[in-house]
């Protein structure tokens, strides 16, 4: 028979709210498991009769019958007829989960690879999941044509029907392919075909894909410094040498480049905003660095995040538009541009890039989901897109001058802004010796993420800061956010 401890025990664990939505017979079979792998029965311990136990248990003797027979299946017991039931043998490499197992491993015993231990010690990219001001690079989803999207979900199922229940094409669903081709090379003036894109889940997947495909560990690979942290980590992870390379007002210096003792074997670029700073990357420079990639036969991964974006007149067109030597890989997103929670980014290769990257990508995840991917691609070829974008063009524009007018108002003794051209985010530096660290830290407390400007550094020599999104705040929300942020800054400065 059960101890009286071992049968409080399968009491409290048959009662725990936590079980409710388990039968039974599988509560009792759990708890007595759960016994025998924390040793509190020994093998050879005899197990109460079915009937003795449902008595005690006030269930049924069937109840107790059935937790009996599973746990005799999965091989916790044996069933000896005449003798009753006992603990297994087999039970005796159960992994046991006594007082010394229960403490945590020590660190230095859970011993990663040098890839995962670099992609762990970067931090990894996490979003801003709750969009509280000033989280950098978030839209604006509550103006978002939901009832449009909705319409046109609903086409594609009466359509498509089970068939867009099954694998899409781990290079994308062709419309999409196409309907992307079409955008990017109207608005963007990229040179794209349909069979060139490939749908992805992110940029983010994009530049995982564009290290591990394109290099090999120890190759050394040109970032603009600041860079994007996104990049620098999946860079970092994969094992490259990143290479800072400074910028000016317009963009990155690339006489570093041609001038470098050691060659790179690629260069990352966020040429039409670059982020953080906002520079463009003047034409003269763009054209020097697709003669670079052609004479060394390096790789030009363009990052075009949120060029549609722009509020002083028509962005700059893309590099790859530019490139006719097709050493560039262009990467888009629809995250910055329609909502996060779409997951669809994408790239066009050059065409000798496209099936390797393709096969790489379906060890990742495989593929995107189909009725997302044919959804964006009505929304695309019905014009909603880009009437989204300009309505959310106007929208954006309107912010940032509100965000640098209360910045000039209520911060103007602690921070400067550098008002960009385009984009979603606005860089502030100090004016006054404030610890970045501290600040980013207090404000996070007081419902405020803010992006500081020094982790994007390769250098030292830069001035601390932070960004400041505005895209997903109206007027009054932004107005609360800086009076907030500016009493934060008087409370650190009076420390």
């Amino acid at each position: 028979m059960f101890k009286h401890a071992q049968l409080e025990s399968v009491k409290a664990w048959i009662g725990d709210p936590a079980h409710g939505a388990l039968p039974l017979h599988a509560r009792i079979q759990r708890a007595i498991r759960q016994l025998i792998v924390d040793s509190a029965l020994d093998v050879g311990k005899p197990l109460p009769a079915s009937r003795a136990l449902a008595k005690s248990l006030g269930v049924s003797r069937d109840t107790v019958e059935s937790a009996y027979s599973q746990l005799h299946a999965e091989g916790f017991i044996e069933r000896r007829v005449g003798s009753g039931s006992f603990v297994s043998e087999r039970a005796q490499g159960s992994p046991r989960r006594g007082t010394a197992q229960r403490q945590r491993p020590q660190r230095e015993s859970m011993r990663l690879s040098q890839r995962g231990a670099a992609m762990y010690q970067g931090g990894g990219v996490r979003d801003f999941l709750a969009p509280r001001p000033f989280a950098p690079g978030v839209p604006e989803t509550r103006s978002f044509p939901l009832q449009t999207w909705e319409r046109l979900e609903r086409q594609v199922l009466k359509e498509y029907g089970t068939l867009a229940l099954v694998h899409s094409p781990p290079q994308g669903m062709e419309p999409l392919r196409r309907a992307i081709a079409d955008y990017v090379n109207l608005e963007r003036g990229a040179h794209a075909t349909h069979d060139r894109v490939l749908v992805l889940t992110s940029s983010q997947q994009a530049m995982t894909l564009c290290a591990t495909v394109l290099l090999d560990a120890g190759d050394r690979i040109f970032i603009e410094d600041p860079v994007y942290h996104g990049a620098r980590r999946a860079f970092d992870a994969a094992g490259l040498e990143c290479v800072p390379v400074p910028l000016d007002a317009h963009g990155m210096r690339v006489e570093h480049l041609l001038n470098a003792v050691q060659p790179a074997k690629a260069v990352f670029l966020t040429p039409s905003h670059q982020f953080p700073t906002g520079a463009t990357l003047a034409l003269d420079r763009r054209l020097a660095v697709i003669e670079w990639a052609r004479q060394h036969q390096a790789w030009i991964i363009e990052d075009d995040y949120d060029s549609e974006f722009h509020y002083a007149g028509k962005p700059t067109a893309c590099v790859q538009g530019l490139d006719a030597h097709e050493r560039t890989i262009y990467i888009g997103t629809f995250t910055k541009s329609l909502f996060p929670g779409l997951r669809i980014g994408y790239m066009v290769l050059p065409p000798q890039l496209v099936e390797p990257m393709t096969v790489a990508r379906t060890l990742l995840d495989g593929h995107s989901a189909p009725i997302p991917q044919l959804t964006l691609a009505r929304f695309m070829e019905g014009g909603h897109f880009g009437a989204h974008v300009r309505t959310m063009r106007g929208v954006y524009a309107e912010r940032l001058d509100v965000l640098v007018r209360l910045v000039r108002t209520h911060l103007a003794d602690v921070v400067e802004p550098r008002v960009p051209l385009g984009g979603m985010q606005m860089p502030c530096v100090f004016i006054r010796d404030i610890p970045e660290r501290e600040v980013i830290d207090t404000a996070r407390r007081a419902g405020i993420d803010l992006l500081g400007l020094t982790a994007l550094h390769a250098s030292s020599k830069h001035k601390a800061g932070f960004l400041m999104g505005f895209a997903a705040y109206t007027r009054d929300e932004l107005e609360v956010a800086v009076k907030k942020l500016a009493s934060v800054l008087l409370a650190l400065r009076r420390r």
